[in-house]
């Protein structure tokens, strides 16, 4: 039941911060569900191979360089979903950062 609402909560969570930011294109709430399922297989296989691969880069840059790791995931996930549009990278980014940070709000009131 608690991974219901976990989705549920990432669904919305997608949802608002697409909702907030101008280059982002959500269709639905589907699609936000959508959304939220393929950011976690994508966040749970493709980013600890990546964050592993680029090492190097993310000390050099004291970790900053995840944020762009999470910014590819989310461009990864445009291709996969329909009805999900992201205008630039850097919306990409915006869109990662947002999304943390109303996902942590979201999963703190629920909690």
């Amino acid at each position: 039941m608690s991974i219901i609402i976990s989705l549920i909560v990432s669904a919305i969570a997608v949802f608002v911060t697409g909702y907030i930011l101008p280059g982002i294109h959500i269709e639905n709430f589907l699609t936000a569900v959508i959304i939220a399922v393929v950011l976690g297989v994508l966040n749970s296989f493709v980013k600890p191979i990546l964050t592993i691969l680029t090492l190097p880069i993310t000390i050099v840059t004291l970790g900053l360089f995840v944020l762009v790791i999470n910014a590819l995931l989310v461009m990864l996930a445009t291709l996969i979903v329909p009805g999900f549009h992201v205008d630039s990278f850097w919306w990409a980014l915006a869109f990662a950062i947002i999304l943390s940070l109303v996902s942590s709000v979201l999963n703190n009131l629920v909690k």
